[in-house]
C-alpha cells in the first residue's frame, strides 16, 4: 500500500515513528461501536438528505452514473450559522513552538469521550490521483453532519474497487493513513472560536466546534501537503493547467488565495485557440525529481459568489453550503446564489464541469504566476532571478476574502502577506522557499507576478490578465525593463502606464518592497525563528530597493 492502516507488532512502538498521543486518540475513535461505515456516495447521500437543516432542491444532478449516485440525485442544500468561512486562529500544529502537545492531547481525549455518546459516521478517500502520489484519508463526524460527510466523499476520491486496485500500484511513502475526528457541536469557553488540532508528522488531527465544511477539506489538505513535503513533493495551493502549441505544451501553475481569481485564470480556455488540460484549481503536488504534477481531488470546491442561475456551470454543482434557497417561475426549489444570503457561499462541482480535465501531468512546469493585489505593481511582471522570484513568492501580497472568518478587527482591504498563498503550511517556511527556488534555479521554471487587483488606481480586469497570459503562451509577450529594477521586466498593456518619474509611485512601491524585507525580516525572530528564510530572499528584495533609490536620485 501507499500509506499504512495496519502495522505489524514491531511498527506498534512508541520508537516506530508511526504513533502520538493524538493519533493513538483519533484513530481510536474509529474503531468504536457507535462508528457507523459509510461505503458508497449512494449510501451517503441517503444518508445526507435526512440530516437536520439540509434541504432538497428540484436542481437534478449530472453524471450521477459515474459519480456512483441515483439517477433521481438532487442537488443539496446545507446552511452554517454566524460563521461561514474558516477559521484560522482555531488552527493549533503540534511541532510548532508555544503548542503545548501534552495539554492538546488532553482536550481531544476528552472531547473523544463525550463524543462517544452519540453516533457518528465514517467515510475513506484518497488523496491524490496518480500513482506518483497518493494516501488514505479517513474522516468521522457525528450522524446530524451527514451532509458534510457526503460532501467530503464527493470532493476526494471516495475508496471504490478500481479506486483501491490503482492505490495499491502507487509509489509506496514510509506513512500512516490521515485520520480526521470532526465534532461540529463540541464547545470550551477557552476555545470560544473552536479548535483544530493537528499533528502532520502522524497524519492525525481534531477539529471541534467547527461547522464550515472548508476545515474538513483543508484539515486533510493541511496534512496530505505536509506528507508529499516530507517525501520529495512541492506542496501547492494553487491552479495547475497545460496548454497544448503545435510546437510543444505549456503548462503553468498560478498561485493565489481565495478569490484572488486563481480558479478563473486555471479554468478559462484560450479561445479556443490552444487544447487546454486542467489539473485542479486549488490543490495539487509537484514531483522535485521529474516536475511532473498530481491534483489530490477530482471534484472543485468553489464560490458562488460568481454563478447567477443562467450559468451553465450550475448544472454541475452536487452540493451547495451557505445559500438561499427559493421557488422558481415553476414553483421548484432553486438557489439563491451570489452571496445574497451571506459571504463565502460554496459548491462542490463535479470534475465534469471541465470536459479537459486530467489528474496528472508528467510533463514538467514551465511557468509559475503568483497572483498579487498591489497597487505598485504593474498586471505582470516577469522575475528573471531564482532568488527574486522565490523572495515574492515567500512575500505574496494579496488581501482576505470571505472564505476566511478573521477573528478580531482586521480590515479584509489591507494587503496582507501570504507566503506561497498557502495559510494551510504546518513545517517551516523555509522548506517552501528552497522548494520553489530549487524549482527556479534547477528545473529553469519561469516565473511571474499577476497583479490582479488594482494599479495607480486602475482596476485590472479577468480581460487584462487572460489575455496577458495569452501572450506568454504564445510567445509574443514583449516585456519592457521595469525602469532599473535588477531583473525584473513588465509587460506594457494598454490603460496601465508605468512611470518612474513620479515621485508619489516611486515612494509607494519604495514601501512596498520594504514591507516585503520587514515580514521577511520577522520570520529571524517570530517563534524563535521556525520561519527563519534564507540570507538570500532579503538580499534579493535589497538589490531591488537600492536599484529603485539610484533611479531616484538620478531624476
Amino acid at each position: 500500500m501507499t500509506s499504512k492502516q495496519s502495522f505489524s507488532s514491531s511498527d506498534i512502538t512508541s520508537q516506530s515513528g508511526y504513533f502520538s498521543a493524538l493519533k493513538a486518540t483519533v484513530e481510536t475513535a474509529f474503531y468504536g461501536e457507535n462508528v457507523k461505515q459509510v461505503t458508497t456516495i449512494a449510501q451517503a447521500y441517503a444518508l445526507a438528505k435526512t440530516a437536520p437543516g439540509v434541504i432538497i432542491t428540484d436542481l437534478p444532478i449530472k453524471h450521477t452514473a459515474e459519480l456512483g449516485l441515483p439517477p433521481d440525485a438532487k442537488v443539496l442544500v446545507a446552511n452554517d450559522g454566524r460563521v461561514v468561512g474558516r477559521t484560522a486562529a482555531a488552527r493549533q500544529i503540534i511541532g510548532q513552538p508555544d503548542v503545548d502537545e501534552t495539554k492538546l492531547a488532553a482536550i481531544a481525549r476528552e472531547a473523544v469521550f463525550l463524543g462517544s455518546r452519540k453516533t457518528f459516521l465514517r467515510g475513506d478517500v484518497t488523496v491524490g490521483l496518480s500513482s506518483d502520489f497518493a494516501i488514505k484519508a479517513h474522516l468521522m463526524l457525528p450522524e446530524a453532519y451527514a451532509n458534510n460527510l457526503y460532501t467530503y466523499l464527493l470532493n476526494f476520491q471516495i475508496d471504490t474497487p478500481q479506486r483501491n486496485a490503482e492505490y495499491e500500484q502507487s509509489r509506496p511513502l514510509p506513512e500512516g493513513d490521515i485520520y480526521l475526528y470532526a465534532d461540529p457541536d463540541w464547545h470550551d469557553p477557552a476555545y470560544p472560536n473552536g479548535l483544530a488540532v493537528f499533528d502532520p508528522t502522524h497524519n492525525a488531527a481534531i477539529v471541534l466546534g467547527l461547522r464550515y465544511f472548508g476545515e474538513l477539506k483543508k484539515g486533510t489538505l493541511t496534512l496530505a501537503w505536509a506528507t508529499a513535503h516530507r517525501n520529495g513533493f512541492v506542496a501547492c495551493h494553487g491552479g495547475m493547467k497545460q496548454y497544448t502549441r503545435q510546437d510543444g505544451d505549456f503548462t503553468m501553475a498560478a498561485f493565489g488565495l481565495s478569490g484572488s481569481g486563481k480558479s478563473t485564470i486555471t479554468l478559462a480556455s484560450h479561445g479556443d485557440q490552444y487544447p487546454v488540460k486542467v489539473l485542479h484549481d486549488d490543490a495539487f503536488v509537484i514531483d522535485r525529481q521529474t516536475g511532473a504534477t498530481t491534483a489530490l481531488e477530482p471534484s472543485y470546491f468553489d464560490k458562488t459568489q460568481d454563478y447567477p442561475l443562467s450559468d451553465p456551470g450550475i448544472q454541475y454543482f452536487l452540493t451547495v453550503q451557505n445559500v438561499g434557497v427559493t421557488l422558481d417561475a415553476a414553483g421548484k426549489k432553486t438557489l439563491v446564489t451570489q452571496d445574497i444570503r451571506n459571504g463565502n457561499g460554496r459548491t462542490v462541482k463535479s470534475r465534469y464541469v471541465t470536459p479537459n480535465r486530467v489528474d496528472h501531468l508528467t510533463e514538467s512546469i514551465d511557468a509559475i504566476f503568483w497572483i498579487m493585489k498591489d497597487d505598485t505593481l504593474p498586471p505582470v511582471v516577469k522575475l528573471e532571478d531564482p532568488d527574486l522570484a522565490a523572495a515574492f513568492g515567500v512575500t505574496l501580497a494579496t488581501k482576505r476574502s470571505t472564505a476566511e472568518n478573521v477573528i478580531g478587527d482586521v480590515d479584509r482591504d489591507h494587503l496582507v502577506i501570504e507566503p506561497f498563498a498557502n495559510p494551510f503550511r504546518s513545517y517551516p517556511l523555509g522548506e517552501d522557499y528552497q522548494d520553489f527556488h530549487q524549482l527556479f534555479e534547477q528545473r529553469q521554471t519561469a516565473c511571474y507576478i499577476l497583479n490582479t487587483g488594482s494599479y495607480n488606481g486602475q482596476n485590472v480586469k479577468p480581460a487584462d490578465t487572460l489575455g496577458a497570459i495569452a501572450k506568454i503562451v504564445d510567445e509574443t509577450a514583449a516585456f519592457k525593463p521595469f525602469g532599473l529594477l535588477p531583473k525584473m521586466r513588465y509587460l506594457p498593456l494598454s490603460g496601465f502606464n508605468v512611470d518612474f518619474g513620479d515621485n508619489d509611485y516611486r515612494a509607494r512601491l519604495r514601501q512596498r518592497l520594504e514591507d516585503r524585507l520587514a515580514f521577511i525580516a520577522t520570520k529571524d525572530v517570530d517563534h524563535d525563528g521556525y520561519d527563519r528564510l534564507p540570507i538570500d530572499a532579503s538580499r534579493a528584495l535589497e538589490d531591488v530597493i537600492a536599484a529603485l533609490d539610484q533611479q531616484a536620485a538620478a531624476m
